[in-house]
């Protein structure tokens, strides 16, 4: 059996992002392609890997990129706030 592989793949650091073209039959019978998106994190605990990971469909990476740009903002603006009030 052929080990599925990426058609894509980025790495920055621990983080790995990967394009997956995959397959299913319709219930008429016609088999249909599409891609998926898996993010993974992986580190390092008491010298064991261990990773994270997750699937995403075309119409779920927008709304990730969308709640991680909010995550960064409220971190950035916490930080900066934080800091002025140090003067």
């Amino acid at each position: 059996m052929e080990k599925n592989r990426p058609v894509k793949k980025w790495r920055v650091g621990n983080i790995e992002c990967n394009i997956w073209e995959n397959e299913k039959e319709t219930p008429e019978g016609n088999i249909v392609g599409f891609k998926t998106v898996s993010l993974r994190k992986s580190w390092k605990q008491n010298e064991q890997w261990h990773d994270a990971q997750i699937q995403l469909r075309r119409n779920d990476i927008q709304k990730v990129i969308i709640v991680l740009q909010k995550a960064q903002e409220e971190l950035l603006l916490n930080q900066e706030q934080k800091e002025t009030e140090g003067d």
